[in-house]
């Protein structure tokens, strides 16, 4: 399991710099075929039917919740674009990353 999914989120209200690109560039890499696009990373998740696309997409909004970080998704019948920007700084933050792993984590099940 990569190392960011073991961490939480912290809350972020602002008044802080997003990540620059030489810290993006390393936690980017530590992921499984996230793309830096714009502002944010985004990843698109493919499974065998919707059944499994909506227990992925209700496992995530789980994870969203506890972490209290939120993705924007994209759900298909058989495919789950899920794309994350920290809103309060207008860009990446480390908690992106995290819940990037975690999510990374939870379709390794």
């Amino acid at each position: 399991m990569n190392e960011l999914a073991r961490k939480k989120c912290r809350p972020c209200e602002g008044g802080v710099a997003p990540l620059p690109a030489e810290q993006v560039r390393p936690l980017l890499k530590g992921l499984q075929g996230w793309a830096l696009e714009g502002k944010e990373i985004a990843k698109t998740f493919r499974f065998g039917d919707y059944y499994e696309t909506m227990a992925f997409v209700n496992a995530a909004a789980w994870i969203s919740h506890r972490e209290d970080h939120h993705p924007d998704m994209l759900v298909g019948y058989n495919q789950c674009r899920v794309s994350y920007v920290t809103h309060a700084i207008d860009g990446l933050s480390e908690n992106d990353f995290i819940c990037a792993a975690k999510l990374d984590a939870l379709f390794e099940l």
